[in-house]
């Protein structure tokens, strides 16, 4: 009797320990000790690239207080809440490949990076000294964050660009430039160093939404869809995480007069009571070390007599997998987001599939910089940040839907996905894998390893 028992709650034991370990967060200091060794090592080895590469010599970002350049963020120490008063870096790279010097405009330095470059008893006016510096240094071009395209390019506030402008001599104001193509290059490429924790950040989020999407939270019955999302945001603080966006969870069921299928992402769905039968979809994204996730999975909740999840489900929900599929076959070096779009809609179109895609940047933001392939209002060319081109070293969260018409509850059903994902130059590879299977509730076939 004894070894039986054993037997039977050894798995159910084993899964919680694993579960606890996946679930390792560092502490506060210990993660700003990580993100300012990336920072350091995305100055020293990153950004010369992608300098040579835009051909912008000299990078300058300004910021005032509490009104943040979406740049400069990625850019502060982590002890950083925000620039303090008014925060000028500058990057000077004195020739195409080599290192490039960094200067702090400011009262402070600026972490390990930036060295104070103004003295204000000498010099009162902050300006000035920026000018002096770009006097020195005589840049072919300075990049400034304007830009057409992206906000996360667009920081520099109309105020201070007057006033710099103002202060820029004559001669030099033919040399500034938009500095676009440079933000957004910074914003989208990831690095080794950050790629060795990105798979376990995802982890992390799916761990937290396979919680949340169990018999651990879930009574049917009783727990509502907005029961799920307040215990998602506590479960975040709880484990010392943020999340970059309220998580959302919904409903499809078998009742063909409803049409779940049709409805708009415009508006949020309204709170359900979860009930045996039911298709839950959640949309979940957590912040750690400055980077984020997006992932959008389905679960199934068991009806009495039901012990896994039914056969016609689980084939629609590999309609969705063949779409993810067709998508990430489509990522060529050097493609933009609209050829990527044609291409995987009109494959998608050629077997069949009714579907959308609307797939997008993840890092620094979680609707970061890069080329934006295809949106969930447009299907067809996203203007400007749609032509940005697919580059190596980039993250995207793979997002999309397949309509699949289900015979057994007589209408359709969409299966909403999406997964973190990194663009090698070669091939698209999942942080963490991807949904294969829509998760049953209660799950009790997988503590017992069948």
């Amino acid at each position: 009797m004894k070894k039986k028992l054993i037997a039977l709650v050894l798995p159910f034991l084993m899964a919680f320990i694993a579960f606890s370990q996946d679930l390792a967060v560092l502490s506060q200091r210990e993660q700003a000790e990580l993100i300012d060794s990336w920072l350091d090592d995305r100055i020293t080895n990153l950004l010369p690239d992608l300098m040579s590469e835009t051909e912008i010599d000299m990078w300058v970002v300004i910021s005032r207080e509490y009104n943040e350049d979406p740049v400069i963020r990625t850019l502060l120490p982590a002890t950083w809440m925000a620039a303090r008063r008014r925060t000028i870096l500058v990057m000077y790279q004195p020739t195409p490949d080599s290192a490039v010097e960094t200067y702090a405009i400011a009262r402070y330095d600026v972490g390990k990076a930036f060295k104070r470059a103004w003295d204000p008893e000498s010099q009162p006016d902050q300006w000035e000294a920026l000018v002096d510096l770009i006097k020195e240094k005589n840049p072919k071009a300075i990049g400034l964050n304007f830009a057409k395209d992206y906000g996360h390019a667009d920081g520099l506030t109309f105020t201070e660009r007057e006033a710099f402008m103002e202060k820029l001599p004559a001669n030099l104001q033919g040399k500034v430039v938009s500095a676009q193509t440079l933000a957004v290059r910074w914003l989208e490429t990831r690095t080794q160093a950050e790629m060795a924790s990105y798979r376990h950040i995802q982890q992390l989020a799916h761990h937290i939404i396979h919680e949340g999407l169990s018999e651990k939270v879930i009574t049917p019955g009783k727990t509502t869809t907005e029961d799920v999302v307040w215990w998602y945001r506590e479960r975040i603080k709880e484990l010392k995480l943020d999340t970059w966006f309220h998580p959302s969870v919904d409903i499809q069921r078998p009742d063909p007069d409803s049409n779940e299928a049709s409805r708009s992402f415009a508006s949020r769905p309204s709170e359900l009571t979860i009930m045996p039968g039911d298709l839950l979809h959640i949309d979940f994204g957590i912040t750690y070390l400055r980077l984020n996730t997006d992932t959008q999975e389905l679960a199934y909740v068991l009806k009495m007599g039901e012990t896994e999840v039914p056969k016609y489900l689980q084939n629609a929900f590999e309609v969705g997998n063949r779409l993810q599929d067709i998508l990430t076959e489509n990522y060529v070096t050097g493609r933009t987001g609209n050829e990527i779009l044609r291409a995987s809609l009109e494959q998608m179109k050629s077997e069949g599939i009714r579907g959308s895609i609307y797939t997008h940047p993840l890092g620094y933001y979680g609707h970061s910089a890069g080329p934006t392939i295809g949106m969930w209002d447009n299907q067809g060319d996203t203007p400007g940040a749609g032509d940005f081109p697919l580059h190596p070293n980039t993250g995207y969260a793979i997002e999309l839907n397949a309509v699949v018409y289900v015979e057994e509850w007589k209408k359709d059903v969409r299966i909403m996905l999406e997964e973190g994902a990194f663009f090698d130059g070669e091939k698209v590879k999942y942080y963490n894998g991807r949904q294969r299977r829509i998760l049953p509730i209660p799950r009790i076939s997988e503590y017992l390893g069948y």
